[in-house]
């Protein structure tokens, strides 16, 4: 499969939204059509329990009731902490149902950045598991907006409703409120991994959007079943009428997945697709690999961090014989902008990749415009200040299109960094750098903010690390500059597969392999570390700012 998409569908299988741009009109139109078909499947102590279209929009509309008859309104919102399960998918619609704005911040982000988003969003619901709740009385001050509160629970707290308990007596018909393109559905924070999480603003035209990006590029049915290691993408599989099986796995944490039970939820349930970070993927690969396992899915979308063609190869050898993995690009602000399949990663790009060429990310989707701009710093408040670069020309990549957020919330100054005007329309800006081949592909370089700065160049962190990674004992790299931008010092750190017996023999390999290539000639600093930091979400972005100051604090080096 090519990774253009001019030959595929365009129209969705049923029209859900007519109208009405409310999100939640795609649930209600899938039980429409096929009330008895299998929307959900979670894992429980019995193995498995599921849940029809019909019983998942009907549980919808009672907890929908249930809030209402509870106090909450149109515009109110709710900060939802529940873990990924009927209740999370089945509120969230309901939410989305009535027109409240669902905020959804990962746990795992730690204690202190949760806390600090929450302060930030100002909810004025909150709906959570009894974990949650205590959590929430522990550290009351970011909460003191929260005027009604819920626990999803069967059994009533002190103090506090019990939403199951109100739903099972609430009625099984809802009104559902006519949400506009515009209106906001809900906030959804960044990974923080360029700095504090960001609240991004979704509207209901915006989840729609992506849904028929997501629908016709990757030419998802409602015959699919998908297995998403990212609790939102459940959201997505059951708006898109496909069955959506939640894995056993704390989507915290996904380079610790259990392969064993990641697999055997993947054959019982006989899924089809999965989306997933890399890094869960490397460890159900190598897994599948040892012991002779041949899955019988036939898409594999991979996101989050760059992905290597060796572990695309490894992917493609468990999947069914015809099956693509796929790479999308984007962010949180503006996800799918551009994708490209991994037949042409390993056929096309890898090899360039290899030798420093950046990440090739694909072209972008129909209707998604992405231009390279020369990078500068601070705002560019409109794109007639901007100058625009030709191929092979390394800039900032700039997005248009219609799954791109308007703004961040209650945030304006980073509004102001990241939104470009252009009359009625807007570019966002990615954060990223990156160029156009001759071919019309996108190249990934790296993320703007960890461009290593010398007094001679600019070093892009994907580009020279992809030269130390070809060590065999390399597992990772990421490349740091140590001191101020304009006279950074560039220092290469390592994560070895295992322990390095002899250091100055392998910083003498690892010389040698800067030396031989004139994008890595100037760097000649080495550092190990045992274990790199990363993001939550994905566990493959690597927290180079975390590295660059570790890095500094290393005595003996400079």
């Amino acid at each position: 499969m090519h990774s253009g998409a001019g030959a595929l569908p365009t129209k969705l299988s049923y029209s859900p939204l007519a109208t009405s741009y409310n999100i939640a009109k795609t649930l209600a139109s899938a039980a429409a059509h096929f009330p008895d078909r299998v929307a959900l499947i979670a894992p429980s102590k019995k193995g498995g329990e599921q849940w029809s279209f019909g019983e998942l929009s009907e549980k919808s509309r009672r907890y929908a009731n249930a809030l209402v008859a509870g106090g909450v309104r149109q515009g109110d919102r709710v900060i939802l902490m529940v873990r990924p399960s009927l209740d999370f998918v089945s509120l969230t619609f309901a939410l989305f149902q009535m027109g409240a704005v669902v905020i959804l911040i990962d746990p795992g982000m730690g204690y202190k950045n949760l806390l600090r988003c929450i302060a930030s969003v100002k909810p004025q619901v909150f709906i959570g598991i009894p974990k949650a709740y205590v959590f929430r009385n522990i550290f009351r001050k970011p909460f003191k907006s929260i005027k009604l509160s819920f626990c999803v629970s069967s059994v009533s707290l002190p103090f506090v409703r019990s939403i199951k308990r109100l739903a099972a007596r609430a009625d099984d018909d809802f009104s559902m409120v006519n949400s506009g393109r515009d209106e906001l559905a809900a906030v959804i924070f960044t990974t923080g991994s360029t700095g504090p999480p960001k609240g991004v603003q979704y509207t209901h035209g915006i989840f729609y959007a992506q849904l028929q990006h997501i629908r016709n590029y990757y030419r998802i049915t409602a015959y699919d079943r998908d297995q998403p290691a990212f609790p939102l993408f459940a959201l997505f599989s059951t708006a898109l009428g496909a069955c959506a099986v939640i894995p056993d796995m704390d989507p915290t944490r996904p380079a610790q997945v259990d392969p064993e039970k990641f697999i055997a939820s993947i054959q019982a349930h006989h899924v089809t697709y999965s989306f997933g970070s890399p890094a869960i993927w490397n460890v159900v690969s190598r897994y599948c690999l040892k012991e002779n396992i041949r899955l019988g899915v036939n898409k594999v979308l991979m996101a989050g961090a760059p992905v290597s063609g060796e572990l695309i190869e490894r992917v493609k050898k468990i999947m069914a014989p015809d099956g693509e993995v796929f790479t999308p690009y984007g962010a949180t602000e503006s996800l799918p902008i551009a994708s490209i399949t991994g037949s042409e990663v390993v056929s096309e790009t890898w090899d360039l990749t290899r030798k420093g060429a950046g990440t090739c990310v694909g072209r972008p989707l129909p209707g998604i415009i992405i231009k390279i701009i020369k990078s500068v710093e601070g705002p560019v408040q409109h794109i007639g200040d901007a100058f625009f670069l030709g191929a092979n020309e390394i800039g900032e990549i700039i997005v248009t299109g219609d799954v791109v957020t308007r703004a961040y919330d209650n945030n304006e100054t980073e509004n102001r960094l990241a939104k470009i005007g252009d009359g009625e329309k807007f570019w966002h800006r990615m954060g990223d750098m990156g160029y156009f081949d001759e071919q019309g592909r996108l190249w990934f370089c790296g993320r703007k903010a960890h461009r290593v700065i010398t007094e001679q160049e600019i070093l892009y962190t994907i580009c020279c690390e992809a030269i130390f990674n070809e060590h065999p004992k390399v597992f990772r790299s990421a490349l740091v500059g140590v001191g101020p931008a304009g006279r950074q010092e560039p220092v290469l750190i390592v994560e070895p597969y295992d322990s390095i017996e002899d250091e100055k023999i392998f910083f003498k390999e690892l010389a040698e392999l800067a030396q031989a290539n004139p994008l890595t000639k100037k760097i000649t600093k080495f550092l190990i570390h045992p274990s790199f930091p990363v993001d939550i979400r994905h566990n493959a972005k690597i927290f180079r700012e975390k590295l660059a100051v570790w890095a500094t604090e290393q005595q003996g080096i400079y």
